[in-house]
């Protein structure tokens, strides 16, 4: 079996610095670490074993608060609209919330991944109209005007069939019909965002490349690239 060297392994974390706003925003002594990609990926489980790491508060996908997730999961055209504004709503307080802590903070999921990811997936499949789509993108953007940008983003980047083999895993009930060609959707238009992500610096982590959990050389690499974005 071929087996990636650490040299090589090392090579896959990718450290962009597209920072344009974000270079006049710094807050001195704390800082803001978003975690972004598609369903599987990791977040939750990097997000976890940052915190364990360092002192930083965590912020999570309020999907478990979510009331219409089940019934989107069974019925997307119905209930994408009340949906997606659900967690625009939860994200902006999410957002105030961690924008007020004294802390380092990290955040899995963000806000800007709900609209031009998942909202926009539904707009173009037909699965939310476009006069609701419009209404949604208002509000957005009203929104979006008035929120601080990450000081990293980091994007876990992880293939389509390594995130329906996570799902099937783990095995949660409102996941359960999700489609293979759903989750394609969602990977391209994740690759495209992140290609024009321009707000802070950023590093691109193949999650289904490396084990950073339980390989030591892979948790060292990870570590290392993110503590230069934490001092």
């Amino acid at each position: 079996m071929n087996r990636t060297s650490s040299a090589e392994k090392r090579t896959l974390i990718t450290e962009l610095n597209r920072s344009t706003r974000a270079d006049n925003e710094q807050r001195a002594g704390r800082k803001y670490i978003a975690v972004s990609g598609n369903m599987g990926s990791g977040k939750s489980s990097l997000v976890d074993w940052v915190c364990s790491r360092y002192s930083i508060e965590p912020f999570f996908e309020p999907n478990d608060e979510n009331p219409y997730l089940a019934d989107f999961y069974r019925d997307m055209r119905r209930f994408s609209l009340p949906s997606q504004i659900y967690f625009l709503s939860a994200k902006f307080r999410i957002h105030l919330q961690l924008d007020s802590q004294s802390r380092s903070v990290i955040q899995d999921r963000t806000i800007w991944e709900d609209a031009e990811i998942f909202a926009e997936n539904l707009f173009r499949s037909r699965k939310m109209a476009r006069r609701d789509y419009d209404t949604y993108r208002l509000l957005y953007e009203t929104i979006r005007s008035q929120l601080k940008p990450p000081d990293l983003m980091i994007y876990l980047r992880c293939s389509a069939s390594t995130v329906m083999k996570r799902i099937a895993i783990r095995n949660r009930k409102m996941e359960k019909n999700i489609s293979p060609h759903y989750v394609r959707r969602l990977h391209k238009l994740y690759e495209s965002w992140i290609e024009n992500y321009q707000l802070s610096p950023l590093v691109i982590i193949p999650s289904d490349k490396l084990d950073y959990i339980t390989d030591l050389v892979d948790r060292h690499d990870v570590l290392t690239t993110i503590e230069k974005y934490l001092r």
